[in-house]
């Protein structure tokens, strides 16, 4: 009897062993699409409307994008992979037509420091966009990080 009860309790055991370890797998590829926008989208705005992100967080949204990611850097002086569009900061009224239609949609902006972007998030607020993420440090802080930029 003492033998059967300690075989049952060695299966119980390995079984919630394994169950565990299972469930803490790594989550598939669309999960972690959704996940890397969400999260820049989870960062609390502030008190100008917008969202500030660093360039790990958005080295990470990267690996699954679905925002608008765009370069508000005059003169030009490259760019991150994967940027959209190249809208100067200064000018934005005059190129809503690289931007996306639904104010709603996210829009990640940089330039090489910060405050150009800073700038341009302040604008887009002002114009009705709702979420506006600001890289902190822009093509620097990327490059402090690891990243590479790219020339058109």
């Amino acid at each position: 009897m003492n033998k059967r009860i300690f075989s049952v309790m060695v299966l119980l055991t390995l079984t919630a062993i394994i169950s565990v370890a299972c469930a803490t797998g790594v989550a598939p590829a669309a999960e972690k699409t959704a996940t890397g926008t969400a999260d820049l989208l989870s960062l609390p705005k502030n008190n100008q409307g917008y969202r500030q992100a660093s360039a790990e967080q958005l080295a990470s949204a990267l690996e699954g994008k679905n925002f608008t990611l765009v370069n508000v850097h005059i003169p030009y002086a490259g760019e991150i992979p994967q940027t959209d569009a190249l809208v100067p900061f200064n000018d934005i009224q005059n190129n809503l037509d690289k931007l996306p239609a639904d104010k709603n949609a996210p829009v990640v902006v940089y330039c090489r420091s910060g405050s150009m972007s800073e700038a341009a998030s302040k604008t887009l607020v002002g114009l009705g966009y709702t979420n506006i993420i600001d890289i902190s440090g822009g093509m620097n802080a990327w490059q402090k990080t690891g990243g590479t930029l790219v020339n058109r």
